[in-house]
């Protein structure tokens, strides 16, 4: 017979069942993703749908990989690092995880086949239980995965693996805020230049994803004080006078955009947010257009002050010398067409197709 217990207080006593109910409901209440950063596609099997290129070409990934296991790490670490240094082959190749868990997740979304949707819960359950927090935004900036993995199934998640993985977007959301309020006003360093734009990036998107107002409200503080420290009011950015590259131009900018797009499910316009300076992330975007469209051009690296930029030069790693490929901004403005059209033409020029989570997450609309 199974043992009775019961919840005491100083003041009441409530039997331990109905207790019990009040916080699953609580929890599960808590736990629901209140994002939806992918406005498409919606869970539905029309043949419009599942004719759609990128759809057939994200789904036939994903089914090739149903049973793959997870590699959760406890700790990843690839900054600062260069091929085979460290863990970084190890962590690069763990970090697939996440994107496979993003891709499973819209192919869910996409063809209602529970199939994806194990793999989603297998992946997510196995990363939020194992991976602790590090807080250096370069190592976890692929977490943004992970949150929108979580964002698009989380409605139809076993309890125990929402509650966990809704509770690791709580810590690492709450530490990274935590992190950055205790520096020295005005920021400097790496909480300045592109490390920040990562940060604001995973903060933005936790915090919209479990609809945490408190710390919703940081996000956008620490959004408008980030434009003002990082963007000129010119659209030029401390990283390209750091690292005289576009290179960190783009990987600057890309997380903003991003953080962006979490912000307009809320019906937040952060392209046009203005910083006391008058800095806005949508100067910044036009200051890159006139290089992505081949305009201007510029070669790479040739005055950067960070002596790994040097190393990776010697060591020949691609794109750390010479002359900017403007497809490396692609992905960037795709991204950003998805905040503005204006956009689009020059999305569509350096890349015809998009990256097949994006066009499925977020398609353009038909021309």
């Amino acid at each position: 017979m199974a043992r009775q217990v019961r919840v005491v207080s100083k003041t009441w006593r409530i039997p331990a069942m109905i207790a019990a109910l009040a916080a699953t409901a609580l929890t599960t209440q808590n736990a629901f993703a209140a994002m939806n950063f992918c406005a498409a596609p919606a869970m539905q099997n029309s043949e419009r749908t599942n004719a759609d290129p990128g759809v057939k070409a994200l789904v036939k990934m994903v089914q090739s990989r149903l049973n793959d296991q997870p590699k959760a790490l406890a700790t990843l670490h690839t900054e600062g690092t260069l091929p085979h240094q460290g863990i970084r082959d190890e962590s690069e190749e763990a970090e697939k995880d996440l994107g496979l868990m993003r891709d499973a997740a819209l192919a869910w979304r996409a063809t209602g086949n529970e199939a994806y949707l194990r793999l989603v819960d297998r992946f997510l359950f196995a990363w939020v239980t194992t991976y602790q927090p590090s807080f250096n935004p370069i190592d976890e900036t692929n977490f943004e995965s992970l949150i929108l993995a979580y964002d698009l199934t989380a409605s139809a998640l076993p309890v125990k693996t929402r509650n966990a993985s809704s509770a690791f977007i709580s810590k690492m959301v709450t530490g990274y805020v935590a992190d950055i309020d205790k520096q020295k006003r005005p920021l400097t360093g790496t909480y300045r230049n592109n490390w920040q734009s990562h940060r604001i990036k995973l903060i933005s998107m936790g915090a919209f994803t479990i609809d945490d107002r408190k710390l919703i409200n940081a996000a956008q503080r620490l959004y408008v004080e980030h434009i003002g420290d990082n963007i000129a009011p010119d659209g030029s950015t401390v990283d390209f006078a750091e690292r005289d590259a576009l290179h960190y131009v783009t990987y600057d900018l890309q997380p903003l955009v991003t953080a962006a797009l979490a912000a307009r499910r809320h019906n937040r316009n952060w392209l046009s947010e203005r910083a006391q300076s008058g800095a806005t992330l949508a100067a910044a975007l036009n200051w890159l257009t006139p290089y992505a469209l081949g305009t201007r051009t510029h070669d790479e690296f040739v005055h950067s002050s960070v002596p790994f930029d040097a190393t990776r030069r010697e060591a020949g790693l691609p794109g750390y010398s010479g002359t900017w490929d403007p497809k490396h901004a692609a992905e960037l403005f795709h991204l950003s067409a998805r905040l503005d059209g204006r956009y689009a033409p020059i999305a569509l020029r350096l890349a015809p197709t998009p990256p097949a989570w994006l066009a499925v997450c977020l398609p353009l609309p038909a021309r």
